[in-house]
């Protein structure tokens, strides 16, 4: 497969270029050498060891974080509160590597990747293809997906078909692949939003809509396709179009890929990608809605994995520790009859909370589904996934409304915040400061 690496030219310091024709060659010019990854070790649902935030939904991609003495309240011209121009819109959520912050914008029909300091300063920027100005209205864009990193090297995808390897440092390819090109054109209502999962030196990256429907394993350091599986599906209509992400499920030495979307909630071998179980009805037979079409992704901890729905059906729950083969009702954990169906879902201790796409925050007993309360939080569509740290839930609107809750069974609300900026990245929470990335600026908001 090293035949379909692609490298790019030289990095764009600061301002945009046009994407340069990028050669196929046979093999990366630049080959980093194997990275010591940062090791994360989840001992139960509620430990979190990390510092920098190296993933989309952060240290363990479950939305939590581990910071502390982060701010309640503020407002737009709050000393507390800096901004920093963003190169466009988009929801790449920043991915934090020290001193450093990596994420995706588009610029009229060009995607960049482009880096910061933690202070806002511009460090360097570079092309990532370029597609359509917009897919639907004022809801999204090709610069969805967010970056991981292992630290040395930030993995991106976008929507141009673009998926690449590229330093931290300076911004330089280790190597790049054309998807549209090597695997066939995107055929997706909305654009490609999925994120890569990165595990153990291999990047696990999904793509899914009516033309294809397949998981990929790629070596982190080269791009070498180490393996690719066809995921089989039954899913009608819009169903094959799949906007969420492929998540990396752990409990002490056993590890699963857990893939959701077209009908079915699916965990496949890290070997081969074979299908290890699948969770059915997610979009019943019984009562079929062929404008289903999976958009907020599960909540994957060691003991419990939270599968959303859309369109108004059920959010399943999983215990996933020896699962196998096809998953009935009796197998469950439980099923809620709402469902999140943009945001993804979150658990705190022992209360999972669905924040709904129109504002309203459904809180539910972990081990039963059963409802705790049932409140609307904003008028606003929610397109950001919620976020846990310091005690708080942040719940961030798209019009720029937050809520602050006090984590728990009973609802509280500590405060309500207001910035004028669009959001549909997730908040991200490191060393005692909030970053809200908006469609203009990145906001960020220090605590006490």
């Amino acid at each position: 497969m090293s035949d379909n690496l692609r490298m790019g030219g030289r990095a764009d310091n600061l301002g945009l270029s046009k994407p340069a024709p990028l050669p196929i060659v046979r093999r990366s010019r630049i080959v980093p050498t194997r990275l010591l990854l940062v090791a994360v070790f989840i001992l139960s649902s509620t430990s979190i060891l990390a510092e920098d935030w190296l993933q989309w939904r952060g240290p363990a991609n479950d939305g939590r974080s581990p910071a502390t003495k982060l701010p309640a309240s503020w407002k737009a011209d709050s000393a507390n509160v800096t901004k920093v121009d963003m190169p466009g819109p988009g929801a790449s959520t920043p991915c934090i590597v020290g001193d450093r912050m990596v994420m995706t914008a588009q610029v009229k029909a060009d995607v960049v990747l482009f880096c910061i300091s933690r202070d806002g300063k511009p460090l360097w920027q570079r092309m990532l293809g370029r597609g359509e100005d917009k897919y639907r209205g004022d809801e999204g864009n090709l610069a969805s997906a967010s970056c991981s990193s292992d630290g040395k090297l930030a993995f991106a995808f976008s929507g141009t078909g673009m998926l690449g390897a590229y330093a931290i440092e300076d911004g330089k390819p280790a190597w790049e692949i054309d998807c549209k090109q090597v695997y066939g054109a995107f055929k997706i209502q909305f654009g490609g939003h999925w994120t890569p999962v990165l595990h153990k030196g291999i990047l696990y990256v999904t793509l899914m809509h009516r033309e294809r429907q397949t998981i990929f394993a790629f070596d982190a350091a080269t791009g070498k396709e180490l393996w690719k599986a066809e995921r089989k599906s039954d899913g009608k209509g819009e169903s094959p179009d799949v906007y969420c992400s492929p998540f990396l499920w752990q409990k002490g030495d056993k590890a699963l890929l857990i893939v959701h979307g077209n009908d079915y909630c699916t965990a496949h071998d890290l070997k081969d990608g074979s299908e290890v179980w699948r969770v059915s009805e997610l979009n019943p037979k019984a009562n079929y809605n062929r404008a289903w079409r999976a958009v907020s992704s599960p909540l994957v901890t060691p003991d419990l994995i939270v599968i959303p729905s859309c369109k108004q059906h059920p959010t399943v729950a999983v215990k996933p520790e020896g699962l196998r083969g096809n998953i009935p009702a009796s197998g469950e954990a439980w099923r809620f009859p709402k469902t999140p169906d943009v945001p993804s879902p979150l658990l705190v201790d022992d209360v999972v909370y669905l924040m709904g796409a129109g504002g309203q925050l459904n809180a539910l007993d972990a081990a039963t589904g059963k409802l705790l309360y049932d409140e609307s939080l904003t008028n606003e569509r929610h397109r950001s996934n919620p976020m846990f740290a310091d005690g708080k839930l942040y719940l961030l609107g798209r019009e720029g409304t937050c809520p602050v809750l006090k984590a728990g069974r009973t609802f509280e609300e500590l405060a309500k915040n207001k910035l004028p900026d669009t959001f549909t990245a997730s908040p991200v929470a490191v060393d005692g400061k909030l970053y809200l990335r908006g469609w203009k600026h990145l906001w960020i908001v220090s605590g006490n």
